[in-house]
């Protein structure tokens, strides 16, 4: 592209996007005629800056597949026109529509960073307008016209995590987000550090965007004392197709009779049973306990060190693309976008 760098800002919704009403105190979406108001120094940017407002905008927490192919399709159509784009979001959800991202851009040789805060852009402390900034100029971040970071990436706190390894993890602090078992893709001091290895690199092949997601999922997170008639009506679930198993520790399980029966049962009608840790860091290592050495034998897959963000939005991925059975046990134990370490 001659010229200079272009970016496009996309306005989804949350509290990043939120002014206070003089008048009535509530707060209220700002309109991007007036962002330069509080981002003066959006001015000084040597690049271009796009906005694309989503109508009607969305709180985070009714983010769905529908509104995903949506941003996707976006990015799709704009993709040609753009250097890099950078995503508005609220932050509740921020982890499961980057994660989901990551794998319906197939291909993907640009930057595409999410964003949020904790307080409005509009407020005195907020943090959004750091965030905000940072992630304009990583998203614009180029080396020999090759973008710095040619993947979905999480700019939150003067820190730059890979999407899909992320997972909110406080609601107050600025500090949101953790990623336990991912380094930082980069950090944000005085000078902007890249952590080059461990970016993923351009091929350089046309994006390919993947937009049929298969909703027929469920989470079966195991507690201490859960009964049969919990187990069984989820895995009972009318048209479930795959459930992510969030075990204890290294991806153990209870070694009850009746839970393996239950497991095993839906194994055999072709239920994919995807083994995911509870835990913010480590990896499922199933067999390394005796409480985890049965769930293999009986057909449940290992998640290694997956999200559970990553695991939803990898299986929708997956089972919206048509594989067989087999094919998406073999695809969740391999690492399609650096989603997690086999």
């Amino acid at each position: 592209m001659i010229g200079k760098t272009s970016i496009l800002v996309i306005y989804t919704g949350g509290t990043i996007g939120m002014v206070q009403d003089p008048k009535t105190m509530t707060l209220r979406p700002l309109t991007f005629d007036i962002l330069y108001k509080y981002l003066p120094v959006l001015e000084n940017f040597n690049c271009n800056i796009d906005f694309y407002t989503f109508e009607p905008l969305l709180d985070s927490s009714n983010m769905n597949p529908e509104f995903w192919i949506h941003l996707a399709s976006v990015i799709e159509e704009k993709y040609e026109d753009y250097d890099g784009f950078v995503v508005l979001h609220g932050s509740d959800t921020m982890a499961y529509t980057a994660s989901a991202l990551s794998f319906m851009l197939e291909n993907l040789n640009k930057p595409v960073i999410f964003t949020g805060s904790q307080l409005p852009i509009g407020m005195v402390r907020t943090d959004g307008r750091e965030n905000f900034i940072n992630s304009v100029e990583i998203a614009a971040a180029k080396d020999v016209d090759t973008p710095v970071v040619p993947e979905v990436a999480i700019c939150f706190e003067n820190k730059l995590y890979r999407a899909n390894r992320t997972s909110k993890l406080n609601a107050e602090n600025f500090k949101a987000f953790v990623s336990g078992n991912y380094p930082l893709l980069g950090e944000v001091g005085v000078h902007i550090k890249y952590h080059h290895n461990l970016i993923m690199k351009p091929n350089f092949k046309k994006l390919r965007v993947l937009k049929e997601l298969d909703e027929n999922i469920a989470i079966l997170k195991l507690f201490p004392g859960i009964s049969p008639n919990v187990v069984e009506a989820i895995l009972n679930t009318k048209g479930l197709r795959a459930v992510i198993l969030e075990t204890f520790g290294a991806g153990n399980a209870p070694t009850v009779q009746w839970f393996l029966d239950q497991l095993q049962d839906a194994n055999a009608r072709g239920i994919v049973v995807f083994n995911v840790t509870q835990c913010k860091g480590g990896a499922v290592d199933m067999g390394k306990y005796e409480t985890s050495a049965g769930l293999g034998k009986i057909g449940v897959i290992g998640g290694y060190d997956i999200t559970t963000e990553s695991a939803v939005t990898k299986l929708m991925y997956l089972l919206g693309c048509g594989y067989s059975t087999e094919s998406v046990k073999q695809l969740l134990q391999t690492s399609l976008r650096g989603e997690m370490t086999v």
